[in-house]
């Protein structure tokens, strides 16, 4: 059973593969809904060409109307794959937010400075040195590495690896997460995980068709983890790819 800490360490480990595959070829091998998934991502491709030589085009063109500009022309970007990222960071980061905000301890205070009379001069050195440790400990607590930040470091891989942290119970300025706490992170972690999987085809995967065989017989389509789609009746045994039947 795959369980939530999975996910979360699926999203961080993948995120630079999804930033290298943003403007990499497009998987013509991927797995779709059937074979006529596999004819879909043909013209997913051929449509992500034509958008990519329409914005060169203009690229061009505005070359024309300025000689004087210079640049590397822009490169074909898969949108889906874009969409994917946003889409998993967004719910990821909110996720975050939402935990560290019920489950997050506050900073330690800073004591403030106060006049006092000390019988000694002993005595108000080691109030001095009390203070000064009292600051120490709330700096150090306040930057904290394991404290979730409602700015800067916001990316997907930092929120899944904090909450998965919320999940392994691993120490930090946090209390305990709740059942319905960790239910939450359980829901987000899977789908962002699935969304990651299939823009980044590196799960396998099985569905099946609506349509049954001639034999009456149902059609299984198996694909994904890069590999061709491939169609297999239980009823008669025939398996067929996308260049047709290659057994009966």
């Amino acid at each position: 059973m795959t369980t939530t800490a999975t996910h979360l360490r699926t999203v961080a480990l993948h995120w630079a593969d999804l930033r290298e595959a943003i403007g990499a070829p497009a998987q013509l091998g991927a797995f779709g809904l059937g074979l006529k998934g596999y004819l879909a991502r043909l013209d997913q491709a051929d449509a992500e060409q034509l958008e990519y030589e329409r914005h060169q085009a203009a690229h061009l063109r505005s070359l024309e109307r300025d000689p004087i500009q210079l640049g590397a022309r822009p490169v074909p970007i898969r949108l889906h794959i874009l969409d994917t990222m946003r889409t998993v960071e967004a719910a990821l980061v909110a996720c975050a937010d939402d935990i560290a905000a019920a489950a997050q301890r506050a900073p330690i205070s800073v004591p403030a400075a106060r006049k006092a009379d000390y019988r000694s001069l002993r005595e108000a050195r080691i109030a001095a040195a009390e203070r000064e440790r009292q600051q120490q400990l709330a700096a150090a607590d306040a930057h904290d590495p394991r404290r979730w930040r409602w700015t800067g470091q916001r990316t997907a891989p930092y929120a899944a690896l904090w909450l998965c942290a919320r999940i392994e119970r691993t120490p930090g300025p946090c209390r305990r997460i709740t059942e319905q706490e960790e239910q939450r992170i359980g829901t987000v972690a899977a789908g962002g995980a699935a969304r990651v999987e299939r823009a980044l085809d590196i799960a396998a995967q099985q569905r099946t068709l609506e349509q049954p065989c001639a034999c009456g017989g149902r059609i299984d389509i198996h694909g994904g983890e890069g590999k061709l789609p491939l169609a297999h009746c239980t009823g008669c045994g025939r398996i067929w790819s996308e260049g047709g039947v290659i057994a009966a």
